[in-house]
């Protein structure tokens, strides 16, 4: 039987050997990748399965029938293969239901939306069955976004007038979501020359309203009179404060201390979004020793935000979202729809390049391109890096749905021109720590950089099939000085290119 090598990094693979095997399908292995966002476990094997599923809901369990297969004694290993922290399976069962037919139970934690669908061969991979479990109760991005910048604020008030905002994060917060973003707010995109809908601003409403966040206590009383209203024109000035309606009569309040005057500084929320490329199934390219672009592209994007989470640019704090802070698979648009969830105002997809000959060398820097690819070697790196859903696996039947409603094609002139601007900041910093593949920034059609309304840059970071790059890669000083790069970089971007207004403040 032809065997692989496991994949690393969070995977649990149980391998069959010919004595196991009984008629049937032959299993090649199955893999289970634990994360907060999902759960995958997925079967491989050399022809295909058919799979019926059950959701049983007290206790909640998912019940799965697999056709083609008889009952395997390496498949009851499955059960000490689940990992204990793993946040949506606690346990898994097998058994023969029928002849040629094998019930596979997954015991849940927590009530979860499945989706069972299968994959055909590419390469590394043979047939796969998969079992994707997402949470029917997602955590929300912007949510813990929220909580991250509430706790700043709550840590501020308690420290007294005069003292600095707090912009750190929680020890351990990731900010990384649930792979399917809720529906609403609408992720469609703004008219041109209107301010961004302030979704922060108004979830900070919503859940610790004005006087949390001003650190004062709202009064009922005060709550249900009409407040003085400021409109923000499309030319960006500020009216002067007015009042919507006339106020109520209302019993009378303990007079409140007048508001400070408002400095010039905003205090608006920067929030990045870093995107390691590939994770799970899809290790990406891998380099002469084994080494697998998904596991360096994430602890270089973990040193990266260690040095932007609590950075301030001209006054405004900034926050830092991960599409994925651990091992597992986020197709690509998804991963678009995670960075407009939070209303990022950069996105940067951490890569690690790789050719077929292990020459070339350097790093280098693209863009989104409406009009075809700046070089051939663009064309072809755009091509190699939008295959990963196919590596990575994913449902085809939800993938049409969400490419329907979010419009990722309908990217402008605007956000193209701002990720060259980008581009070139976090080009010209690179080549002080590194060698450079390019000179300037390369455009292609990258499906990753095709949100609308965020410019959005793809850093290849090495030539991970260069043997001596791919050293450096696994090397932690050469990740510290890349991280440091790429902070200066974006530093560079906002000191020139100030984010766009919202709405309202935060």
């Amino acid at each position: 039987m032809k065997r692989r090598h496991l994949l690393g990094g969070g995977l649990l693979a149980l391998w069959l050997g010919p004595a196991q095997l009984a008629r049937g399908a032959s299993l090649l292995a199955v893999r289970v990748w634990p994360a907060r966002d999902y759960t995958r476990l997925t079967i491989e094997s050399d022809s295909p399965l058919v799979a019926r599923q059950l959701v049983l809901p007290d206790p909640p369990r998912l019940a799965v029938d697999i056709e083609g297969l008889d009952l395997l004694p390496g498949l009851r290993e499955l059960v000490s293969k689940v990992q204990p922290h793993d946040p949506n399976i606690s346990g898994v069962r097998v058994g023969q239901n029928a002849p040629n037919v094998v019930r596979l139970v997954v015991d849940l934690k927590q009530p979860v939306a499945p989706q069972v669908f299968s994959l055909k061969p590419v390469e590394p991979y043979q047939h796969r069955l998969v079992l994707d479990l997402y949470p029917t109760r997602a955590v929300d991005p912007l949510e813990e976004l929220i909580q991250q910048r509430l706790q700043g604020l709550e840590a501020t008030i308690a420290a007294g007038p005069g003292a600095k905002a707090v912009t750190s994060a929680p020890a351990g917060a990731s900010a990384a979501s649930a792979s399917s973003p809720p529906s609403s707010p609408s992720l469609a995109s703004p008219p041109p020359g209107a301010a961004k809908p302030d979704l922060l601003g108004e979830l900070i409403q919503q859940q610790a309203g004005s006087g949390k966040a001003g650190g004062q206590k709202t009064d009922s009383r005060i709550e249900a009179r009409a407040e003085p209203r400021t409109d923000i024109r499309a030319d960006g000035k500020v009216t002067a404060p007015s009042v919507a309606s006339e106020p109520r009569k209302t019993a009378a309040v303990p007079a409140r201390a007048e508001p400070e005057p408002r400095s010039d500084k905003t205090d608006r929320l920067i929030v990045i979004a870093l995107d390691p490329g590939h994770g799970g199934e899809d290790p990406g390219a891998i380099g002469p020793a084994g080494t697998q672009e998904k596991d360096v592209v994430l602890q270089i994007a973990l040193k990266l935000r260690d040095r932007l989470q609590g950075l301030e640019i001209k006054g405004n704090p900034v926050r830092v979202f991960l599409t994925r802070d651990a091992d597992f698979f986020v197709p690509l648009q998804v991963r678009v729809e995670k960075a407009r969830r939070v209303q990022a105002d950069l996105f940067v997809s951490l890569h690690a390049d790789a050719f077929y000959t292990p020459d070339p060398q350097g790093a280098s820097v693209y863009a989104l391109s409406d009009r075809g690819a700046s070089s051939a070697a663009a064309r072809w790196m755009a091509n190699q890096e939008n295959k990963s859903d196919r590596v990575g696996g994913i449902n085809v039947k939800v993938q049409d749905v969400h490419v329907q409603r979010a419009l990722f094609d309908m990217s402008t002139t605007a956000q193209i021109n701002d990720s060259l601007k980008l581009g070139g900041a976090l080009l010209g910093e690179i080549g002080r720590v590194g060698r450079l593949h390019k000179p300037r920034v390369e455009q292609a059609s990258f499906a990753v950089l095709k949100a609308p309304d965020i410019p959005s840059i793809l850093v290849e970071t090495a030539f991970i099939s260069n043997p001596q790059e791919e050293a450096r890669l696994l090397d932690s000083g050469f990740q510290d000085r890349l991280a440091q790069a790429l902070q200066r970089g974006i530093t560079r971007y906002f000191a020139a290119n100030p984010p766009l207004a919202r709405s309202r403040q935060l």
